[in-house]
This record gives C-alpha cells, sequence and structure tokens, in this order.
C-alpha cells in the first residue's frame, strides 16, 4: 500500500475552467467513458473505497473533481459523456472546455485514458488522446476490467491498443488493470509517483509560463 495516495480526498469541484484551483503544482488527470470503470480506477488507486463515486445516470456529473495529495499535488476526474443522452450544445460546450483545460493547464503533468478492455479505443478515447498529443502530455492507456478476460486474450488486446495508439500524436503507454483482483495497481503509482514528481521539492508556477498548442 502507498500512504502517499492514501491520504487523497475532495478538494473542489469546477463546472469551468477559470473554476479550478490555482494552477500550481503538479496534478494528472483521469479521463473515461461512463461504465468504464474511472472511479473504480482512483478508488484502488487511492486505496480508498468511495473517494470517487459513479453517478447513478451516466454522463450526469459534468464537472472536473479535484482530490487533493498534499505537497501541492492533485488527481482530477473528469467528465465524460460515453452514453450519455445530452444535447448537442452541452456536449459541444463539454469538449471545447475539456480541450481548454488539456491544453492550457500548466500543473497539469499527464492524462489516464481509461478504457474498459472489452470495448476500446471507441471514439471518445481517441479524442483525449488527441487532445492528449496536441498538448505534449504523456498519457496512459488504462485498460480496466482485465479480469473479464483470460490473461491471453487481455495481453492480445494490451498488444493490439499499443500499436493503435502508436500511430497517434503523443506519447502513449498502454497497461492493464484490474480494480477488483488490484492488477496494475503498484505500476500505475510509479507511473504516477514521477508524473506527480512525488518525493521532489515543488517550485512555485510562473504566470508568465503557458501551455500551448499549434
Amino acid at each position: 500500500m502507498n500512504p502517499f495516495y492514501q491520504r487523497a480526498h475532495f478538494l473542489t469541484a469546477a463546472a469551468r475552467v477559470e473554476q479550478c484551483p490555482a494552477d500550481e503544482g503538479r496534478e494528472v488527470a483521469f479521463a473515461g467513458r461512463s461504465n468504464a470503470g474511472k472511479s473504480s480506477a482512483i478508488n484502488a488507486l487511492c486505496h480508498q473505497n468511495a473517494l470517487a463515486r459513479t453517478s447513478k445516470t451516466p454522463g450526469r456529473t459534468q464537472q472536473l473533481i479535484f482530490f487533493e495529495l498534499g505537497e501541492a499535488r492533485r488527481l482530477v476526474d473528469l467528465p465524460g459523456y460515453g452514453y450519455a443522452k445530452v444535447p448537442d450544445a452541452v456536449k459541444r460546450d463539454w469538449q471545447q472546455h475539456m480541450a481548454a483545460y488539456l491544453e492550457q493547464r500548466r500543473s497539469l503533468g499527464g492524462l489516464v485514458v481509461v478504457m474498459d478492455i472489452r470495448h476500446p479505443l471507441a471514439e471518445f478515447d481517441r479524442q483525449m488522446l488527441h487532445w492528449g498529443g496536441r498538448a505534449d502530455l504523456p498519457m496512459l492507456v488504462l485498460l480496466t476490467k482485465a479480469d473479464k478476460l483470460k490473461t491471453g486474450a487481455a495481453r492480445a488486446t494490451q498488444h493490439a491498443v499499443e500499436r493503435a495508439v502508436s500511430d497517434m500524436v503523443g506519447r502513449v503507454e498502454v497497461m492493464l488493470f484490474s480494480a477488483l483482483k488490484r492488477q496494475g495497481v503498484e505500476s500505475v503509482q510509479r507511473l504516477l509517483d514521477a508524473w506527480l514528481d512525488v518525493g521532489a521539492e515543488i517550485e512555485p508556477a510562473d504566470p508568465s509560463e503557458t501551455r500551448t498548442s499549434d
């Protein structure tokens, strides 16, 4: 058990980018379609049962949820509209704000795109990877519910996804994960340690520096 992630607790929720906490320190964002297992993955990584909560109505949560780890470090649960029946105008507004967050947030150290291993690389997943690539973010594709497949099938899916993302812009790793079996928890935590600079001193953000995209 990594005690650093166990200290995670709710910090704030933001409906718009300008409502986010001060853009300083380091944070890692988690994105995933409804029913991909994002909340379960965050809970497993933080050794908690109800830190990230799943809405009973898929796609209903339309806010960025910030969890504080301490030492100027955060995890961010991004909203998704995988199966949500929402108006196109709402989706366009969401796309605008998600793109702005990923491309402009200076403290963002990495993006985790959570996918059900049985249904990877849907349109939503590819959109998030595209935005992450444009923002030059290191990315992790987390193939959840790996326990639902036999070992050989899970590895084959992992390799197929690795081949698919190799053609995309950006630095992308692919890992198998099971919240139920706790498969991959330590490997993901080690990657988060690097992205969050765990153990290093965090310098105050320079307001003159901004993340830009082409």
